[in-house]
C-alpha cells in the first residue's frame, strides 16, 4: 500500500505545478485599458475654453483627430498595455446618430455609444452607459487600467465599483475657464487625474462665424427671412451626398425603393442635418421640408 504522505507530497507538487503554470500565463497576459469620453462634457468644456461658449452651433470639433490624440496618449501612458477600444458617448434625438457621430463609429478602436438628446439639447441615458460600460469590463476583468474623460459626479459610483473589481481608474478633463468643469468627489476617487491646457485643446476647435453681438445663433429664433427653396433644395442635395459617403451605396437602393417615403430616422436626421448648416428651424415650414425632401431625393436618385 502507499505511504500516505508520498500521496500527500504528490498532489502538493501537482498544485505547485498548477500554480507556478497559472502565474507565469498571468505574468505574460498583457494588460488591457479601455477609454471612457463623455462627448458632451468634451463639447462643453473645450467650447467654453477656447470658442466661449458650450453651445455646439457656435464652433467646430475636430473630433476625429482629437479621438486619436486622446489613444496615442494612453499608449504613452500605458506603454505594456493594449487598447481595448475609445468609448464615444453622445446625445441624439430620439437616438439617431448624425451624421458627424456615423463617422466616428466607423472609426478603428472606436466604439459611439448613444444616449437621447431632449427638446432642451440635454443628454439622457449618457451617464447610465458609462456606468453600465466600466462596471462591466471591471467586473469580467476586460480591462487592467480605464481612462475616464468627463467631469459628472453621477459617475462617481461605478469609478468605486471598477476600482473594487481591481480597474485602477485615470480622470481626465479640461481646462476650466473659469472655477472647475468637474465635481470634487470624482477628482478624490480618481486614481491618477491630467488636465488639458488650453493650447492642447484649440487646434481642434473652429469658431463659427456668429452675431455682431457675440451671442450663440438660435435657429429657431433667427432673425430675417426663412432660406429661400432653392437653398433648402441645395442643401437637401448636399446631405444626400453625406448620406451617401457614409453609407455606401449598399444602403441606397432600399431606401431608393421605398421612394417617396423617407424612413423616419432618415428624415429625422436630414432635418437636423439641414436646420446645422441653414442656421434656421425648418419645423414650422412644412412646404421648406417638403422641398429639403425633394433635394435629398433628386440628389440620391442621380447617382443610378
Amino acid at each position: 500500500m502507499d505511504d500516505p504522505m508520498s500521496a500527500v507530497a504528490a498532489r502538493i507538487d501537482e498544485t505547485n505545478d498548477l500554480l507556478r503554470r497559472v502565474l507565469n500565463e498571468v505574468a505574460t497576459t498583457p494588460s488591457t485599458h479601455a477609454i471612457f469620453v463623455d462627448a458632451g462634457y468634451v463639447y462643453a468644456a473645450m467650447g467654453q475654453l477656447v470658442a466661449g461658449s458650450e453651445d455646439r452651433r457656435t464652433f467646430d470639433l475636430d473630433a476625429e483627430h482629437l479621438i486619436e490624440a486622446f489613444i496615442d496618449l494612453a499608449r504613452t501612458i500605458f506603454p505594456d498595455s493594449r487598447l481595448l477600444r475609445l468609448y464615444w458617448y453622445d446625445g441624439a434625438r430620439q437616438r439617431v446618430p448624425t451624421l458627424e457621430q456615423r463617422r466616428i463609429a466607423e472609426l478603428p478602436d472606436v466604439k459611439v455609444r448613444l444616449g437621447n438628446l431632449n427638446a432642451h439639447n440635454q443628454q439622457k441615458g449618457v451617464d447610465s452607459l458609462v456606468r453600465s460600460d466600466l462596471e462591466s469590463l471591471a467586473r469580467h476583468r476586460a480591462i487592467s487600467d480605464a481612462v475616464l474623460v468627463s467631469g459628472d459626479e453621477d459617475l462617481v459610483s461605478p469609478v468605486e465599483a471598477a476600482q473594487a473589481y481591481g480597474a485602477r481608474v485615470h480622470l481626465w478633463g479640461i481646462e476650466a475657464a473659469y472655477g472647475k468643469n468637474q465635481a470634487d468627489p470624482l477628482l478624490w476617487e480618481a486614481d491618477s487625474q491630467r488636465v488639458f491646457p488650453r493650447d492642447f485643446c484649440e487646434p481642434y476647435v473652429r469658431r463659427r462665424p456668429g452675431r455682431a453681438d457675440g451671442a450663440p445663433p438660435d435657429p429657431s429664433v433667427r432673425p430675417g427671412p426663412a432660406p429661400t427653396r432653392e437653398e433648402v433644395r441645395f442643401v437637401g442635395a448636399r446631405v444626400a451626398a453625406q448620406w451617401l459617403a457614409t453609407r455606401g451605396r449598399d444602403d441606397l437602393a432600399p431606401l431608393l425603393a421605398a421612394h417617396p417615403v423617407l424612413p423616419g430616422a432618415v428624415d429625422q436626421e436630414l432635418l437636423v442635418e439641414a436646420e446645422s448648416l441653414l442656421q434656421h428651424s425648418l419645423r414650422s415650414h412644412s412646404d421648406l421640408r417638403r422641398v429639403l425632401r425633394d433635394g435629398f431625393w433628386e440628389h440620391l436618385q442621380g447617382q443610378f
